[in-house]
């Protein structure tokens, strides 16, 4: 006689179960993301109406492109498609390489600023001391 035991469905490999939970970790973070991906957006465009900013108004438009983009990687990779967990981590490592250049650009115009400063000082005010 047959066995007739119902068939257990296999259970999910270590790696499966992984990519599950981190898909949903990953998909808490996906409306925040986007939400701050439209913020940047709206600043980018704002930018548009300042004399400097229409030189810098693609930065915050770009990088509000690829923090939604990663918002919408994160809600795909929560229904397991783990294909779309890397897009999400590539998007994210872009978007903070991006902000890490602009942060030490910064950085470097803030300290020639101040050079600059300090040395009209000293050439201004300095003959008096």
């Amino acid at each position: 006689m047959e066995d007739l035991t119902p068939t257990q469905a296999p259970s999910p490999s270590p790696s499966d179960q992984l990519v599950r939970q981190l898909g949903e970790n990953v998909a808490r973070s996906s409306g925040w993301m986007k939400f701050l991906g439209v913020l940047s957006i709206i600043q980018g465009v704002l930018f548009i109406f300042t004399l400097w900013g229409i030189l810098i108004c693609w930065l915050p438009i770009w990088l509000g492109i690829i923090l939604f983009k990663a918002g919408d990687d994160a809600e795909t990779a929560s229904r397991g498609a783990p294909k779309r967990l890397l897009d999400y981590v590539a998007k994210l490592n872009r978007y903070f390489q991006i902000q890490g250049i602009l942060a030490l650009i910064l950085i470097i115009l803030v300290l020639i600023g101040f050079f600059l400063a300090g040395m009209a000082f000293f050439m201004h005010f300095g003959r008096g001391f």
